[in-house]
């Protein structure tokens, strides 16, 4: 035999030496929740080891987390039902929860990363991504929004804004505001293939953030379509996004790689709260090897084309790096 493909393969140090994708902590964002008060933690049922902090033991958490080597961070505010409105009003309040958070956590480690999420589910009594008219989901005046939630996060000091709203347009309209309001420093990591998933249902848990009537289907995209999704690349790109995001990860790891081959930007991708809990409800049931499921998915992510992993798995991957 000519070939045998085992001779790369017959010892650590060889096997090590040829490996084809590295994967490390600097190219993992860690999603945190937030919640109002003082000395509060909150454990997800659904996202077993992931929390709701308060500011404070948020700033705590970030701390132990830049000790592991994580340095980008994706906060989301958990509010309660009396701070939501039709107009998600409290999005773009600038003594609000998100927009406080922002400046505590910039204030106190000026060289974390932070990526913003823009979109008006968690501010909104409806749990839609856009503004509700008659049970129709508008896409034009849901950009004016999305533009005063942009400006008050870049003002507090949002490094990355993640527009998730998956509204035509968006990417431009919010890089033009930017831009014009003096925030050109500002990326926008757009959540270009964003996909209509039955994956996302702990992270509502974990806002409250679940549509109220309908379903998000006539702005999310249909999980079954992967052409569409360069076609909504391509619009991002060309509005000036600066990175483009696939989300969830593992069922789309096709639409990763065709993302990597096709745009001159980085790519990343969102292990969502559902691929978390699946792995970890395996784990706990003694069906998986829960360490080598997660260093085995979160690797899959990477092969793919993925630049950048959101994942939940951040603290406890690098936890495992450390050990």
């Amino acid at each position: 035999m000519l070939r045998r493909p085992r001779r790369n393969r017959k010892s650590p140090v060889i096997r090590n030496l040829i490996e084809e994708t590295q994967l490390s902590v600097q190219h993992l964002i860690f999603p945190v929740f937030i919640i109002e008060g003082d000395n509060q933690r909150e454990e997800v049922a659904s996202m077993p080891g992931i929390y709701r902090y308060s500011i404070d033991l948020l700033l705590e958490e970030i701390a132990a987390c830049q000790e592991l080597g994580i340095h980008t961070f994706a906060p989301f505010p958990a509010l309660t039902d009396d701070k939501k409105d039709t107009l998600a009003q409290e999005g773009h309040n600038p003594e609000g929860l998100f927009p406080t958070a922002i400046r505590r956590i910039k204030e106190t480690f000026p060289d974390v990363c932070l990526m913003t999420d823009i979109a008006m589910d968690p501010y909104s009594s409806d749990g839609h991504d856009g503004l509700v008219h008659d049970g129709e989901i508008l896409n034009d005046a849901t950009l004016e929004i999305l533009g005063k939630m942009a400006l008050v996060q870049a003002e507090a000091g949002a490094d990355i804004l993640g527009p998730s709203d998956m509204m035509d347009g968006r990417v431009g309209y919010l890089r033009e505001l930017l831009d014009e309001h003096g925030y050109a420093n500002v990326s926008i990591m757009a959540y270009t293939a964003k996909y209509a998933s039955a994956f996302y249902g702990p992270f509502r848990d974990a806002l409250d953030s679940a549509p109220k009537l309908g379903d998000k289907k006539t702005y999310q995209m249909n999980p079954a379509n992967a052409r569409e999704a360069l076609m909504e690349a391509e619009l991002d790109y060309d509005e000036g996004a600066d990175i483009l995001m696939v989300k969830p990860a593992l069922p789309y790891l096709d639409i990763v790689q065709s993302l990597k081959e096709c745009f001159p930007v980085p790519i990343a991708a969102y292990q969502v709260s559902g691929e978390y809990a699946m792995i970890k409800a395996a784990a706990a049931n003694g069906w998986l090897n829960g360490r080598k499921t997660m260093q085995e998915s979160l690797m899959s992510i990477r092969r793919a084309g993925a630049d950048i992993i959101l994942t939940y798995f951040a603290k406890e991957y690098a936890q495992e790096l450390k050990s």
